[in-house]
């Protein structure tokens, strides 16, 4: 086989069914593999920072690996941002790259990458950007460097690999002969029996006592699919559960147990139960920025921290657990919940107060569409599948807060590396490796303006992903930010064009709604139509999304921010 032909016969080895990437000299060779793979389907992208996107998407809920390529030089450094996101998400992603030939290296040929002779050093770049980036020294190394990439991807906490071809062993009678089947042998991680027989003695003893325990689930366990360990957890030891943004779902959003999103922007009811618990079971999150409120030195004051976690550096950032559960979640949600069923009667129903009453009622002073409205509506018509992803920005807060996640649907925003547009164009990787599902992606107009012309791509290929835009013509959340820190804004306002007609330009549906009731017919047309559609919905300016930032609630946040102010503080709580 020539190198490319045996990378490909690798991918198809481990059940790669889709591969994203950009066309160039140095990825020739792959486009021609690709091309005679029956079992692959090659999608080549406008941008290679999509096709990175791309394979996010697909590995999100799939279970699979996300593949992109590119070829060398610029084309490769266009992977990164999406090989951050894996980083930071958990995606399992492989990405090939091209390498100027080795025989030129340090002369500046076209696209190098050496490092050497003043060119940039991709290698170096790489490596900082994956859980770990080869270069393939040999031909004869093929099978083994592609198998030890992808296990890597999957060990643990999932992520993004690397490898680099150089140009020179693509060339006319270069040969892969050893050729073999690519395994993927990933032993799972299980939690210690001790340790959870340590962890549900504490539970069962604070649980008898009548002390009050929360749940706080992340994405971590609705990639394991803890979710049905979860639920059992919860009802047969009446624990009130809170989420993340990226946990919503994890146990239908309307459950009695479930009160909400607890960060920044999220819930009264979720803050109140976490405020007042006694023990927090944290699992499968990281426990970040926005769902610490900037990391506030007393979250935990008064708490018993439990953290389950398939990464042992999760135990050792902002917050030290007291008690670690080095586990996948399913598994160790399920040893927790059989443990504390040996150790604890009957509970009695947890008296709690559900979120239902915050996200009913929404202020509306102006004619234009509310975002919180907007949000509310697509929660209302989500097809029972649906996966709603929310890109960065302000939509995020709004669809976060007022769009409830029933088991079945899936929720996600961009991590903590956070890139705009990851979700436009994530969403069509996420389509392809699910294509029963129904994609829809809620963004804001700075995030589709960013890479919206992947709408081609998804025509081109016939991906229907559903593209709603939050429209008001600026940048939100920058500048709310201004508004806060400078008491100014500037440069955050922009013009659009009529998103709806580009989309009938580039071959699929596009609606222009100005009210609730055009919104709800276009979604209806869209989710009916099986095509790529794009909704333009112009929202207000004036409405601001719900955000505290203190758990004791806005009230309260307002005041210390007022106070930091007063005593010129750094805006972190300790």
């Amino acid at each position: 086989m020539k190198i490319y032909e045996a990378i490909v016969a690798g991918l198809e080895d481990v059940g790669v069914e889709a591969a994203f990437g950009g066309a160039g000299e140095n990825a020739a060779g792959l486009m021609l593999a690709l091309k005679h793979s029956r079992r692959i389907r090659p999608i080549i992208t406008r941008h290679e920072q999509a096709a990175s996107f791309m394979a996010c998407g697909y590995a999100m809920y799939s279970g699979k690996l996300g593949f992109c390529f590119a070829t060398a030089g610029p084309g490769a450094f266009n992977l990164f941002s999406g090989l951050a996101m894996a980083m930071s998400d958990s995606y399992p992603v492989l990405a090939v790259s091209g390498y100027a030939p080795r025989k030129w290296q340090g002369w500046g040929s076209l696209n190098e990458t050496s490092g050497l002779g003043g060119t940039p050093d991709s290698q170096a770049m790489f490596a900082a950007t994956t859980k770990k980036s080869f270069l393939l020294d040999s031909a004869a190394d093929t099978f083994d460097v592609l198998e030890e990439a992808i296990n890597t991807a999957f060990e643990g906490r999932p992520g993004p690999v690397h490898i680099h071809v150089p140009l020179d062993l693509t060339e006319r009678g270069v040969e892969v002969e050893n050729v073999r089947s690519v395994r993927l042998d990933v032993a799972p991680v299980l939690p210690d029996p001790a340790r959870v027989e340590e962890i549900a003695s504490v539970l069962a003893n604070a649980i008898r006592e009548g002390r009050r325990v929360v749940v706080l689930a992340g994405f971590g366990a609705v990639r394991s699919g803890a979710g049905p360990h979860i639920k059992r957890l919860i009802e047969r030891f009446q624990i009130p559960l809170l989420t993340t943004l990226d946990g919503k779902g994890i146990v239908s959003e309307t459950h009695p147990l479930a009160l909400g999103v607890f960060s920044d922007s999220g819930h009264a009811s979720a803050w109140k139960a976490f405020r007042e618990a006694d023990v927090v079971l944290c699992v499968g999150n990281s426990l970040n920025q926005h769902a610490t409120f900037n990391y506030r030195q007393d979250l935990f004051d008064g708490k018993l921290l439990i953290h389950v976690n398939i990464s042992e550096i999760e135990f050792h950032k902002a917050y030290k657990p007291d008690h670690a559960l080095l586990s996948d979640a399913r598994p160790a949600v399920a040893a927790l919940a059989e443990a504390l069923e040996g150790k604890v009667g009957e509970v009695p129903a947890a008296d709690v107060a559900a979120k239902d009453y915050e996200t009913r009622h929404i202020l509306h002073l102006t004619g234009e569409i509310h975002p919180g409205e907007l949000a509310q509506a697509i929660g209302r018509l989500l097809p029972a599948d649906g996966v709603l992803l929310a890109d960065a920005g302000a939509h995020l807060a709004w669809l976060g807060y007022y769009v409830d996640v029933e088991e079945g649907q899936n929720f996600r925003k961009a991590g903590s590396f956070g890139p705009m547009a990851g979700h436009v164009n994530g969403a069509i990787g996420l389509k392809v490796a699910q294509p029963d599902r129904t994609v829809v992606v809620g963004c804001g107009d700075g995030c589709y303006s960013l890479s919206g012309f992947e709408l081609m791509t998804a025509v081109e290929h016939d991906i229907p992903v559903i593209w709603i835009i939050f429209d008001d013509q600026e940048f939100k959340l920058i500048k709310l930010y201004q508004l806060s820190t400078y008491l100014e804004s500037g440069l955050v306002e922009f013009q659009n064009p009529d998103f709806a007609a580009y989309a009938r330009a580039c071959g699929a549906d596009g609606y222009l709604v100005e009210t609730i009731e055009e919104f709800e017919d276009a979604f209806r047309a869209a989710l009916a139509s099986g095509r790529p559609t794009v909704i333009d919905a112009r929202i207000t300016r004036w409405a601001i999304p719900h955000y505290s930032p203190s758990p004791d609630g806005v009230i309260a946040g307002l005041v210390e921010t007022i106070e930091d102010r007063l005593r010129g503080g750094d805006g972190v709580r300790h």
